[in-house]
């Protein structure tokens, strides 16, 4: 069984010369990347069925969750961990009646604890918020706070993804909220040595026992 919780990188296709996916993702597991979501919504299928099944076959290798955006057909072909749902995606139930019971399937909610409450009784096995801070990747998506996080972990019993403009300088007052895993786009794929990139987020985890 994984552990939800570390550096979630997610690949921007914008963010790769073509080819060097795969050993960017690579690189960025390396440096303590614990989780990696494919998203890419510009290639055509086989494209992207090829590069899918290229880092799953990483991940797996590695001992890294590995989860498709949006994609559950993609992610039931090139045999992902499990999928990344937004509200304009399938629900949660469909996802899991393709996929399996041992799939993991994560939920966006963005600044709506609401659809957190919805997504954790559809059988999310975590759930997203964000954006948390400017983002260059989504820069009109809506604005969420700590406090989120915070409520969300008094109702909720789901692991908790942030998500949006995140760096090592900021992503401190997110894990003292309680956010499990810290998804990261541009801060390690636009990143020239992406390994290092992530390593500066990893060791943000790694906390000292308390005496």
């Amino acid at each position: 069984m994984y552990t939800l919780h570390g550096l979630y990188a997610v690949t921007d296709p914008a963010l790769q010369a073509p080819g060097q996916l795969a050993a960017s993702v690579a690189q960025a597991i390396d440096g303590g990347t614990a989780l990696v979501q494919y998203l890419d919504k510009t290639g055509n299928a086989g494209t992207r069925l090829l590069q899918a099944g290229a880092l799953a076959d990483i991940c797996r290798a590695r001992g890294v969750v590995f989860i498709v955006n949006d994609d559950i057909m993609l992610a039931a072909d090139c045999g992902a961990h499990g999928v990344h749902l937004g509200k304009d995606d399938a629900d949660p139930r469909s996802a899991r009646k393709l996929l399996g019971t041992e799939a993991i399937i994560g939920v966006s909610c963005y600044n709506d604890l609401s659809l957190a409450h919805a997504a954790a009784e559809a059988g999310a096995d975590y759930i997203a918020f964000g954006r948390f801070f400017p983002s260059r990747t989504k820069p009109a998506a809506v604005q969420a706070g700590p406090e989120l996080i915070r409520q969300a972990k008094q109702d909720l019993s789901l692991p908790i993804a942030a998500i949006g403009g995140i760096t090592p300088a900021n992503a401190g007052q997110l894990i003292d909220a309680g956010a499990d895993m810290l998804a990261v786009v541009q801060g390690i794929f636009a990143a020239a040595d992406v390994r290092r990139a992530a390593a500066a987020f990893s060791v943000l985890f790694e906390r000292l026992p308390t005496n």
